[in-house]
């Protein structure tokens, strides 16, 4: 009762009638409702964390997967996204991917309950991706930052799960590496038949080299290394680096020199930003240059083919401002055509030949795909007949052979050699 006489003595005060109360009133309420803004903000400030994950950091897709296999499995709003996976029977798979949709989410982490706010600026673009900008913010009570180190090593551990036994084919898109197509199934190393020790000592030097970083720094030696594979076509240059990938358990990044628009700075910014633990293959790189030494007819052949310099190449892999803790393989058909500079020691560290069958290779890859007891006589046979006919026959002639005789028996195999050079 006092208080409500209280209120009827005011309305009955003149002063306050006038404005005076009101205007005290209105200051009282603005002053309380800054303090409750402040008191808000220092509160959040000082008990709560946040972490904001933008879309174009690599734990972006990371995370949104990990929220929700692991973490909001009850939100009823989400996002779709569809991929094809084959299938060890050859079949492929639709797969649907299920991620938190724009808007806030909830889910509890070790007994911490974490707000998730998924937003995205409909007028703004990243421009390398050409997607709009997103980001998605955790917050949480506490101020330990333990807590989101341990979601987001959560959420890379899951995700290579994924891909575990698989090799990822990288190109670049702009200024960045992205996944190219699906990946793959890693290719053992001894499907690719060369010859004798030659993937063995490729093989040795490439561990070494992983293994020796710190011989490297006690010598001042640049830790990177770099690998030139030559010799014809078919001969299995390109499915050798694959299976070497997959044995050393890294991914590929496949450049093009040849590429319009590819300039000496974002082809040094690609080589200096590839995802770790990846070789760098520049394949056919006598397409992209010419040596030096030749005649100014053949260079002019060349010439406004790319914006990719020569000593700009040469910079980016042995410069100054070169990256180091890399593998860089380069293929070409026609070695004569390098320049010197390009392939001297420190750009090109072991260079190897990659030629046509000898009789062991032959003999070898007919017993992968004929059996029985009598099948290392006839593939001694098959290889000497072969040699015989014609003295050079590649790895991807002998395959694509088997490959149409892949339902005959031994014995015709042995009888149809001469088509070995005229399938296809």
């Amino acid at each position: 009762m006092a208080i409500a006489e209280y209120i009827a003595s005011l309305s009955q005060n003149p002063y306050f009638g006038a404005g005076f109360g009101l205007f005290g009133l209105g200051a009282g309420a603005a002053i309380l409702r800054k303090g409750v803004q402040t008191s808000i903000l220092l509160f959040r400030r000082h008990c709560m964390i946040t972490l904001e994950v933008p879309c174009r950091d690599k734990s972006y897709q990371w995370l949104l997967h990990w929220i929700t296999h692991k973490g909001a499995r009850q939100t009823q709003h989400l996002s779709v996204e569809t991929s094809f996976h084959q299938k060890d029977t050859g079949q492929i798979k639709t797969k649907y991917d299920f991620i938190p949709s724009v808007g806030q989410h909830f889910f509890r982490y070790r007994g911490t309950w974490i707000k998730v706010d998924r937003t995205r600026e409909q007028h703004t673009l990243d421009l390398h991706m050409g997607i709009p900008w997103e980001t998605v913010t955790l917050t949480a009570f506490g101020r330990n930052k333990e807590l989101y180190y341990n979601i987001l090593e959560d959420a890379r551990t899951m995700a290579l799960k994924q891909h575990e036994g698989m090799t990822v084919m990288y190109t670049a898109m702009g200024s960045e590496w992205r996944p190219f197509g699906h990946p793959r199934r890693r290719r053992p190393l001894h499907s690719v038949v060369l010859r004798a020790g030659l993937a063995e000592r490729i093989l040795d030097d490439c561990i070494d080299f992983i293994n020796s970083p710190q011989w490297y720094t006690d010598r001042g030696i640049p830790y990177r290394r770099g690998y030139l594979l030559h010799g014809p076509p078919g001969c299995g240059k390109s499915s050798f680096i694959m299976a070497l990938a997959g044995e050393l358990e890294y991914n590929i990044c496949v450049l093009n020199l040849s590429e319009r628009g590819l300039t000496d700075d974002r082809l040094n910014h690609l080589l200096s930003v590839a995802p770790q633990q990846s070789i760098i293959l520049l394949e056919d790189v006598d397409a992209a240059f010419v040596s030096r030494e030749d005649t100014p007819t053949q260079k002019s052949a060349y010439e406004g083919l790319n914006r990719v310099t020569f000593s700009g190449l040469l910079n980016c892999l042995d410069g100054v401002a070169s990256t180091e803790a890399r593998i860089v393989f380069m293929t070409t058909n026609y070695l004569e055509r390098l320049d010197p500079a390009l392939i001297r020691p420190g750009r090109v560290d072991m260079k190897e030949f990659v030629g046509y069958c000898d009789q062991a290779q032959i003999e070898l890859m007919f017993l992968r795909f004929y059996k029985g007891e009598r099948a290392p006589e006839h593939a001694r046979s098959f290889a000497m007949n072969v040699l015989e006919k014609k003295k050079v026959v590649s790895p991807a002639q002998i395959q694509g052979y088997f490959m149409f005789h892949k339902h005959s028996p031994p014995e015709k195999v042995l009888l149809d050699v001469e088509s070995i050079w005229t399938l296809g």
